[in-house]
């Protein structure tokens, strides 16, 4: 730990500015990255006065491919990004966490009461404490501690600014008191935990898996308890593409519940055949029953269900692509994926309001303009929020200049993927 103010003068050094370049990955953000932490470090003195600190980092991410296969046990390629919630943190000696994120009023969580508490169904407050409690089952030794955060994921745009947060906390708890002994793995498990129970969002794993883990990865749920994790090493600079992710400006407030029938409709096809999971089906038996399983369980559950059977193919055929070195594939695979969510999957905007449809927008225009430059699908759980694309490098600025024409300025981001998932910066 250091001292607040001689971390925030620090900062300048070029050991720290090494760090941070590590962990961003662009050189033209370091000085707003500098900026950004010591504003950070004045914010948390003003909150809770001149201390010792460390400061911890959670990223968002970029789903690649696999679009809500996770809570079916499916296949996913997930990346984290090098936009991330930061937290100044100081270790406390009582049981209690009070943390305020910019922008927020303090939250505050007595550790010595962890049960579910009905009021925190949707706040931060009941990820905090769902957090506090899956690392405690599962035997590691939490405590209490004062933060002050501040974030560059987009709220409620599709990258996962929930799951960045939870994973921050599980970081911290992990930094604090146990030495950072707790697995990328664990956190994410923990952080899905907090977020289907305490939250109550019924959410899958590849989140917080990709916010925990860090760099591209290829993660096979078939066991969710021990997902299969793979690193996939591809350097998109080297094809001379650039990642964008595109606020659409769509929020995901009251979407709940068009997410929840996701899950909830794939779950009737598979307990047609009964099972409980989608990836316990035979594909080929999923076929062969096509007539009857639309007259138990309708046809958006089957469009749904067969979206999920192909979108794991994808998901192996995209990583194939890149180990390969088959840039094109991947590029055919990723706008494959994109146009099975939007015609089978169905979460490209809720039907319950069919004239706001900003994601729709941003895909058509991402159509009309790319065509060979690249490859643009939904981002994220869908509904609203982002549209992401792979963009050649010497389209990026049109491709940019146009989103942002529809959408304002600032809403196209040209990111990198970070090769880190929830670290003690």
């Amino acid at each position: 730990m250091k001292n607040t103010k001689l971390l925030a003068k620090e900062l300048i050094s070029e050991e720290y500015q090494e760090r941070l370049r590590e962990i961003y990955v662009d050189e033209g953000v370091i000085a707003y990255q500098i900026k950004r932490y010591q504003g950070a470090i004045q914010k948390y003195e003003e909150l809770f006065g001149e201390q010792e600190v460390e400061i911890y980092s959670a990223p968002g991410r970029s789903e690649v491919g696999g679009n809500h296969t996770d809570h079916q046990h499916g296949e996913v390629l997930a990346a984290s990004i090098n936009l991330d919630a930061i937290a100044v943190v100081s270790k406390s000696d009582n049981d209690v966490i009070k943390l305020q994120s910019e922008g927020y009023p303090m939250i505050t969580v007595d550790l010595k009461n962890l049960e579910v508490q009905k009021g925190e169904k949707g706040t931060s407050a009941g990820l905090i404490r769902g957090m506090a409690y899956g690392l405690k089952k599962n035997g590691y030794k939490i405590g209490g501690f004062c933060a002050c955060v501040t974030s560059d994921v987009l709220n409620g745009a599709g990258m996962s600014s929930s799951a960045a947060f939870e994973v921050l906390v599980g970081t911290i708890l992990s930094g604090l008191y146990n030495d950072m002994s707790v697995s990328p793995v664990e956190t994410a498990l923990a952080a899905q935990y907090a977020e289907n129970v305490y939250f109550g969002k019924p959410c899958g794993l590849m989140d917080q898996m990709a916010c925990s883990v860090g760099g591209l990865i290829h993660i096979d749920f078939a066991d969710p308890q021990d997902p299969e994790v793979e690193k996939v090493d591809v350097d998109f600079s080297a094809y001379h593409h650039s990642l964008c992710i595109t606020d659409t400006k769509g929020s995901h407030a009251n979407l709940t519940g068009d997410y929840a029938l996701i899950p909830e409709e794939m779950k009737k096809v598979s307990e047609f055949f009964g099972k409980e999971f989608l990836r316990e089906v035979d594909p080929k038996d999923f076929y062969k029953n096509l007539s009857n399983i639309r007259q138990e369980c309708g046809d958006r559950p089957v469009l749904r269900a067969l979206h999920f059977f192909e979108e794991n193919k994808r998901v192996e055929q995209e990583v194939a692509a890149l180990q390969a070195g088959n840039f094109q594939g991947f590029l055919e695979n990723v706008q494959a994926s994109g146009n099975s969510s939007f015609k089978y999957l169905q979460n490209i905007y809720t039907n319950r309001d069919v004239q706001n449809q900003s994601v729709s927008i941003g895909l058509a225009v991402s159509d009309s303009i790319l065509e060979r430059h690249g490859a643009s699908r939904v981002h994220g759980g869908g509904f609203a929020g982002t549209i992401q694309a792979f963009v050649s490098d010497d389209f990026v600025e049109t491709y940019r200049k146009t989103l942002d024409n529809v959408y304002g300025k600032g809403s196209c981001h040209v990111l990198k993927i970070r090769p880190y998932g929830g670290v003690k910066i």
